[in-house]
């Protein structure tokens, strides 16, 4: 085929117009810089422009000097680069660069092994702040284009996640929080024996471990797939993935609720800030927080009932930004599907002892809708969790079901958080603080849009049902003081979807009253999000001192475990500190501040004599006190300010114990009773 030329200048000397292959390629072109809104400007230019170059043949180019090329080609870069910078991409990129820098620049500034009474809060650097703030403004940027270009704000939900959580993963030398370490000593003696022993009494109930070992048999395994010597080697970047894990289970949850991409990226951004409990850290809840949220998005997705609808697939009927509820599906359908969830089920129960629990609430709470009103789903749940309390944990669940009777129905005193007392100190007193601010902001937001979106509500009812869902566990138990925080957990996937509803308004709608909503939103939406981040910053690391703990202080830990003879008494304040359970089945322990205030300030009148009478005769019994521990006892409101100090001396200056290690790491003491003959 015959190559065809350039096109002739014609006789008027009016260059001929693209070709319709020209133009479609320049409309696409167009569309994606503009995001869908037709730039005429645009294609006239970019059609002048291919034109001019069709029409410049040899003769035109020879009769220009130089110089105007030059000067013309320049030009075209020039403008070629300033409309890069102008177009949407770079509008998203470079907030997200600049933060990126900023944290980059920030994080060897952080200097976490002098913290205070402000855990991190005072620590991180000013550029840290500043990547933050221009993380949440740039994502509110984002959100003008969500529904074309929404890699965007997935891009910027996981940066700030990152950025958020990360810092103690790449900065820390040792495991951070002293939970997490337990949980390394139990997948460390589940490696060393290679299997489980849930008929074993074990103190401090650690025989639970054994009883629901699904979540640490399956972090043996990455250990041993890792080739690394423990799950210390990746335990702190376990928050940073299971936050990854959560996002896209969170965007199917609420997809199916809203169309709106605005509402559902808004919602995953106050999750992450919301999500300050702590449970992400490597758990059993964390892990099966993630399954449990797994479970919810396909029975939202794939449980309708046939007929159930309604006018909720009209959309004349619904909010701007619902969702038309999902296909209907057949009884062999959902049967199938259940034997899917059935694994992921049995998994939870494997783990956990309070989600299965929880999951079984809010598939409860969807029966109570024509929609999911799926009863065997929710038997087989139950049933499964039955058999595993009945059977590999028959011990513990006994023992909660002779509690009930003391703590059924004190709901005042099962949604009392596990502190002995009230925290004192600047630093737990702004935590609490926040935390209660945050609950607040949530709660309240959340409300406004319930109460204002009638039809919004109406079409996400489910999700409102599994929201509420937990909230009757305060009739039931305490869980040993953390039934608030848990109950707070399993509801915010629900809260985190109506606070955004409030904040994102409606689009389309022409009403005076929809507008001025859009408008009022505009400085509602990052005001409100920068209220949350710094909610979040104190609630998460606002008392960081009891969660880090120095190489010398663990090695310091691991020394006094090795020197005790097997079958000694452990005596520590509290059991908050790295590696309190190393060797967890070689020793007994006795945490003896972690009892009521009243009974913790009648100990510091004589803290020798009153551990003493708790020691059994003939045995061996060593204490001891590390700094971690000083700021958990006072952090949690155990001891009074100034009360860990006089304990230690108190312990020194008796001839009950004598002094067998002290540094600025900590002080261990051996108990010697015949001193007393």
């Amino acid at each position: 085929m015959q190559r065809q030329g350039p096109a002739p200048v014609t006789g008027s000397g009016v260059p001929p117009q693209p070709s319709a292959t020209d133009r479609g390629a320049e409309d696409r072109e167009t569309s994606e810089r503009a995001a869908g809104e037709r730039d005429t400007g645009g294609q006239e230019t970019a059609g002048r422009e291919t034109a001019g170059r069709r029409t410049a043949g040899p003769e035109a180019g020879a009769a220009r000097p130089d110089g105007e090329n030059g000067r013309t080609g320049g030009a075209a870069a020039r403008g070629r680069l300033t409309a890069a910078l102008r177009s949407p991409d770079a509008l998203n990129l470079v907030p997200l660069l600049v933060a990126g820098a900023l944290w980059l620049w920030a994080l060897p500034g952080i200097d976490f092994r002098s913290m205070d009474e402000f855990g991190l809060l005072d620590r991180f650097p000013l550029t840290f702040y500043a990547a933050l703030a221009v993380l949440t403004c740039g994502f509110v940027i984002t959100l003008r284009r969500a529904g074309t270009a929404p890699l965007w704000p997935a891009t910027y939900c996981a940066a700030m996640l990152v950025a958020l959580k990360a810092p103690p993963a790449i900065l820390y030398d040792t495991v951070r929080y002293a939970w997490a370490s337990k949980h390394d000593a139990i997948i460390s003696r589940l490696l060393d024996q290679g299997t489980v022993h849930p008929g074993t009494e074990l103190s401090g109930g650690m025989s639970a471990y054994d009883q629901w070992p699904g979540f640490f048999s399956l972090d043996a395994a990455l250990v041993r797939a890792f080739g690394v010597d423990a799950a210390a080697s990746f335990i702190n970047w376990a928050p940073v993935a299971l936050g990854l894990l959560t996002v896209p289970v969170l965007i199917l949850v609420y997809r199916t609720f809203s169309d709106d991409w605005r509402l559902v990226w808004t919602g995953v951004w106050i999750f992450q800030l919301a999500n300050w409990v702590g449970q992400d850290y490597l758990s059993p809840q964390g892990f099966s927080y993630l399954l449990y949220l797994t479970v919810f998005a396909v029975v939202v997705r794939h449980f309708v009932l046939p007929g159930s609808a309604g006018t909720l697939r009209d959309r004349a009927t619904l909010d701007p930004a619902a969702a038309a509820v999902p296909p209907p599906t057949t009884t062999r359908q959902r049967a199938v599907a259940v034997l899917f969830l059935v694994p992921v089920i049995a998994t939870i129960n494997a783990s956990h002892q309070l989600t299965p629990v929880m999951l079984c609430a809010s598939l409860f709470a969807l029966c109570l809708t024509r929609r999911y009103r799926n009863l065997g789903l929710l038997a087989v749940s139950g049933l499964i969790m039955l058999i595993w309390n009945l059977t590999m944990g028959r011990e513990l669940f006994l023992d909660t079901l002779g509690t009930l009777r003391e703590k059924a129905g004190d709901l005042l005193g099962n949604s009392r958080p596990g502190f002995a007392g009230d925290p004192t100190g600047p630093g737990p007193e702004l935590v609490g603080s926040a935390n209660i601010l945050m609950v607040l902001a949530l709660g309240g937001l959340a409300a406004a849009a319930v109460l204002l979106r009638r039809r919004l509500v109406r079409s996400a009812l489910p999700l409102l049902l599994a929201a509420a869902a937990p909230l009757p566990m305060f009739a039931v138990n305490d869980y040993g003081g953390e039934m608030i925080f848990r109950v707070y957990l399993f509801g915010l996937p629900g809260a985190a979807f109506f606070a955004a509803a409030a904040l994102v308004p409606a689009a389309g709608a022409a009403s005076r009253a929809a507008t001025i909503a859009r408008r009022t939103a505009t400085v509602a939406l990052p005001l409100t999000l920068v209220a949350m981040l710094a909610g979040f910053l104190p609630s998460y690391y606002g008392k960081e001192g009891m969660h880090y703990a120095p190489p010398g202080e663990t090695a310091l830990t691991r020394r006094a475990f090795d020197r005790a003879p097997e079958g000694a008494l452990i005596l520590a304040a509290t059991g908050a500190f790295a590696d309190s359970y190393y060797r967890y089945d070689h020793y007994e322990r006795w945490f003896f501040t972690e009892q009521e205030v009243d009974e913790n300030l009648r100990m510091l009148k004589d803290p020798a004599g009153y551990l003493s009478g708790g020691i059994p005769a003939g045995r061996p019994a060593y204490v001891i006190l590390t700094p971690t521990q000083g700021e958990a006892v006072i952090g949690e409101g155990y001891l009074p300010e100034g009360g860990f100090d006089r304990l230690g001396k108190a312990l020194k200056a008796s001839p009950l114990f004598a002094v067998v290690e002290e540094s600025r790491y900590g002080l261990v003491l051996r108990y010697r009773p015949t001193t007393t003959g």
